[in-house]
């Protein structure tokens, strides 16, 4: 198979990258137009929309878990006869969004009890911003202990600076309350970790503690080195807010296993080292940052224009044909789960 581009092809492309609004009607070339949507999935996520002539093509991209606690909700393309969407979530439903908060409260006050370490893989974009604006709520609000807060992620450091950039993108209620003179990513006893020194001094810490870190499926980054830490302390808790792929160190944790093997920068054996897990595991999925089966089809139902074709893709094969599936059945309309290397004719 041939490659359709290699690394030195996107570092060329930096040069032609140009900030757009939403909304804003882009000339492409001659009688083809681009126009973007709000996803609603993480800060700048966008819908694309591309039409041609009399003909309209949308590319969903990853598709925002709205409402969410500080983006606008996703939009809906209008006047679409193809669409070519997401399904990461197309087999399965998330928690109830009003109970996600609750849980994630009672996680932490469950950990902050047994006196032991409250460790969060997350995303480092838009999960990780997430987090730090409830875990600043429930602090203000005095609903659990102001007890020291780390977020060590170079990369969540650098988006977090980005969002504070981009406020003015954050939903109405949120505008407001920074408006108020609140600083949603600032609170008691918060610290963030610039160096690796630093990340490793926070085991020093003895007590309860709350660590953010990357990457959300523990596939590397400094949570590893928590988890190494961490994962063998009955007194310890980890929350898992995001989804765990299949072979990853983090789908491992949530799958159960009595131990794991961890790459950590000491004490290998061929490369990883062999840690027995007794912490407490909880797993959140209201967190999302994806829209679940169920409003993945409430999205398509929203498309005011008879669409022809909807092409299901970005997704394990199972949810991919599990989303098809159901939206031929529930909808009506031609859904396809698109094979490698085949060609399909948009008249």
């Amino acid at each position: 198979n041939k490659i359709l581009f290699e690394e030195g092809d996107i570092e060329k492309t930096f040069s032609l990258w140009q900030g757009k609004k939403y909304g804003e009607k882009i000339e492409l070339f001659s009688g083809c137009f681009l126009e973007m949507q709000n996803a609603g999935h993480i800060l700048g996520s966008a819908i694309l929309n591309i039409s041609c002539g009399d003909k309209k093509i949308a590319f969903t991209g990853d598709l925002g878990n709205s409402p969410s606690p500080l983006l606008p909700d996703t939009q809906v393309p209008k006047d679409v006869d193809y669409m070519v969407m997401e399904s990461v979530y197309g087999d399965r439903n998330h928690e109830d969004k009003k109970e996600r908060r609750e849980k994630l409260k009672q996680a932490i006050l469950e950990g902050i009890k047994k006196d032991g370490a409250i460790v969060i893989p997350a995303f480092s974009i838009e999960r990780t911003q997430v987090l730090l604006y409830e875990i600043n709520n429930m602090i203000e609000g005095k609903e659990i202990k102001a007890v020291p807060v780390f977020l060590d992620s170079p990369l969540a450091l650098k988006v977090t600076d980005i969002y504070k950039k981009y406020m003015d993108d954050f939903k109405k209620s949120v505008k407001e309350e920074i408006k108020a003179g609140d600083d949603i990513f600032d609170f008691p006893n918060f610290t963030m970790i610039r160096t690796a020194e630093e990340s490793r001094e926070i085991e020093k810490i003895k007590g309860a503690k709350i660590i953010l870190a990357g990457s959300g499926m523990s596939e590397g980054g400094r949570i590893v080195n928590h988890e190494a830490h961490y994962l063998p302390d009955p007194k310890a808790t980890i929350i898992m807010v995001g989804y765990q792929s299949v072979g990853s160190l983090g789908r491992a944790i949530l799958d159960g296993k009595k131990q794991v093997f961890i790459n950590t920068d000491g004490n290998k054996k061929n490369g990883k080292e062999k840690v027995k897990v007794r912490a407490t595991i909880k797993n959140i999925t209201g967190y999302s940052s994806h829209k679940d089966s169920e409003h993945l089809l409430e999205f398509v139902e929203k498309i005011t224009s008879p669409l022809k074709k909807v092409f299901v893709i970005m997704g394990e094969p199972k949810a991919s044909l599990f989303l098809t599936q159901r939206i031929r059945d529930y909808l009506d309309i031609e859904a396809i789960y698109p094979e490698e290397g085949k060609g399909y004719e948009l008249k």
